[in-house]
Order: C-alpha cells, then structure tokens, then sequence
C-alpha cells in the first residue's frame, strides 16, 4: 500500500470551542496514538484527508515540524447529517510491525438461479499484516452458491504475510432461501373484503 503524505500541525488548544475554531479553517483536529508514548494532538487539512480516508486501513506519513510519523486511521468521527469530518483517531505503526485492522470483504460472482439472498454477516475480516503492507480488501467468490451454503474466514484466501485475527470458523458469508412472495396488495384486499361480506351474509 503506497503512503499518503499529508502535513500536520501541532495544537495546543483543546476543547470543543478549539475544536470548532480548527474546522472553521477546513482542517481537523486528530490525536496520534501508540507505542506507549503520549497522546500527540496535531490537525490536519480536511480535504486531503478526506481523500487518504476513501482507501481503508490508509498508510498515511503525517509530516510534522519537519519529522515524519506513519499512522493509520483507528477512528474516524463525521457530522451525522452533513458528512464532513470531525475528529480522527490515529495509530502510530512502525515499518515491519504487525496490527490488527479489518479489511473489507469484496464478492464476486453470481448466486445460483432461485432469487436466494447473500447476508454479509462480516462485512471486514479481522486481520493481523504488517502495518506497510495491509490489503486494501479481501476477494471471496459465490459464484453459484445455493441457500444454506456459507463461507467462513478459514475459506477466505489471504495475501501473503497476512494472518485471521478471527476464529477459523467465524461465518463471513451465508446464503439465505429466499422468502415466498406476498399476496399484492390489491389481492388481500379483495381477499379480505369478501371474508367480510361472507360473515355478514351468515
């Protein structure tokens, strides 16, 4: 996974006032987290953040008073309606150090003919990859998979130096039969309408 750089500042204001103040001027406040050091409070440009964050589990080089620090996002706080970033949460990794992220599962292929549905019951695997080197997604198959057939995260192929960070047996996928169609609407009605008619004719 290539790095992202992007140029941080220090902050020494806290609170939700400063807070406010730093997003007035698109950036975003963020702590970096990790290695038993303490918290550093930085705010980055809002834009270019924005960006680095459509790639999950993002290697970012954050370029601070002239050092570089690489971090990936832990947790990533937005405005419920409007979107817009509020707060990041940043791990500090080193080159060659393993973490555990989630990685998001991507299907491909076709079910069987029958109208049957695909439940995504882990929507990200559980994994453990050295921090410069974490797969964007893991690809698993259902091409032709019938009602009942499931896929656990031993099934899933992952790359190479990328471990579970989940039980074997963990479901990652199943398919669900599909549900017997409801009368329409107008049917039931009718349906209904004549039960009425036959009570009170009795």
């Amino acid at each position: 996974m290539a790095e992202v750089k992007i140029p941080a500042e220090p902050r020494t204001e806290f609170g939700k006032g400063a807070a406010r103040r730093i997003r007035r001027t698109d950036r975003v406040p963020a702590v970096i987290y990790g290695h038993g050091a303490e918290p550093k409070h930085v705010s980055v440009p809002g834009h270019e953040l924005l960006l680095a964050l459509r790639t999950p589990n993002v290697l970012i080089s954050l370029e601070i008073d002239g050092t570089s620090e690489l971090v990936i996002p832990k947790a990533v706080q937005r405005d419920p309606l409007k979107g817009f970033l509020e707060h990041v949460d940043l791990l500090a990794v080193k080159r060659g150090e393993k973490v555990t992220v989630e990685v998001p599962v991507v299907t491909e292929g076709e079910l069987a003919p029958g109208g049957n549905l695909l439940e995504h019951v882990l929507n990200a695997l559980p994994v453990e990859a050295e921090a410069t080197h974490i797969p964007e997604s893991v690809s698993v198959s259902v091409e032709g998979l019938e009602a009942g057939a499931s896929i656990l995260a031993k099934d899933v192929a992952l790359p190479r130096g990328t471990t579970l960070a989940v039980e074997e047996d963990a479901v990652v996928l199943q398919v669900v039969a599909a549900q017997a169609e409801a009368a329409p609407e107008g049917e039931e009605a009718a349906e209904a309408e004549e039960a009425a008619e036959a009570a009170t004719e009795a």
